[in-house]
C-alpha cells in the first residue's frame, strides 16, 4: 500500500488521543532514521516541540515520515505497539486481507493490503469529521514552534499538482504512495453530480 498506509495511522491516531492540541517532541532519532530510509517528510526539525494536530496534517499532505513517526510513538509509546492498533484496527473494520508492519509504507513482504480493504478503510475514516478534514485539504499551515517562529506551510502531494476537476465533477480528497514494489498508489475522494465516489488506485505503472 506504500503511503496509503497513512490513513490508517492517521484514523488510530485520531482516535487514541483525546487532546489533539498536545505537544510532541520529534526526536533526533525519527529523522536520522526516516533519512535513511528515504521516506517522504514533513520537514520538522529534531527537537522540534509540534502539536498531534500539525503532525496528523504532517503525516497526510506531504506524507510525512517524520510527522507518522512521531504520532506513533506520541500514542503508543513506540511504533511497534501503534502498528498492533492498526492490525486490530484493521480487523475491527473487516479488512480481512490487511496486515500492517509499520505507519509509514515503507515496503515490507508482511505489509499487505488489497483495494477493497482500503475502501473499507476510507468509507470508515471519512465519517470522522477531523479526518475528512486533513484529507480533504489542500494547504495547512502549522502553529508556530521552538524551530519554526512562522510554522511550516504543508501542501497536500496531489491537490496541489493535479488538475482537480473533470465533467461534472471534482476530487475532493486523496492520499497518494508510491515505492518501487508497490507502483504509483492512490485513494481518492471524488463528487460528481451530487454523490460522492472512492476510488482506490495501486500498482500503477510509472515513477514517482
Amino acid at each position: 500500500p506504500a503511503s496509503m498506509t497513512k490513513m490508517m495511522t492517521t484514523i488510530v491516531a485520531i482516535e487514541s488521543i483525546n487532546d489533539w492540541d498536545t505537544s510532541v517532541t520529534v526526536s533526533a532519532e525519527i529523522i536520522d532514521e526516516m533519512q535513511k530510509a528515504s521516506a517522504s517528510m514533513a520537514g520538522f526539525s529534531a527537537g522540534e516541540k509540534v502539536s498531534v494536530k500539525d503532525l496528523l496534517y504532517g503525516v497526510m499532505l506531504p506524507s510525512g515520515g517524520d510527522a507518522a513517526m512521531a504520532l506513533a510513538e506520541a500514542t503508543a509509546g513506540s511504533q511497534e505497539i501503534f502498528v498492533a492498533l492498526m492490525n486490530q484496527k484493521a480487523e475491527r473494520l473487516g479488512m480481512t486481507n490487511t496486515h500492517f508492519t509499520n505507519v509509514v509504507g515503507l515496503h515490507n513482504d508482511n505489509h499487505y493490503t488489497t483495494a477493497e480493504d482500503l475502501a473499507k478503510l476510507m468509507i470508515y475514516a471519512l465519517k470522522n469529521d477531523l479526518f475528512r478534514q486533513i484529507f480533504t485539504a489542500k494547504d495547512y499551515t502549522t502553529t508556530p514552534s521552538n524551530r519554526h517562529s512562522q510554522g511550516i506551510t504543508l501542501h497536500s502531494s496531489v491537490l496541489n499538482k493535479t488538475e482537480i476537476n473533470f465533467d461534472g465533477g471534482c476530487i475532493l480528497g486523496s492520499k497518494s504512495g508510491y515505492t518501487k514494489e508497490a507502483g504509483l498508489c492512490l485513494a481518492s475522494l471524488a463528487e460528481k453530480n451530487g454523490r460522492q465516489y472512492i476510488l482506490i488506485t495501486a500498482k500503477a505503472q510509472g515513477d514517482y
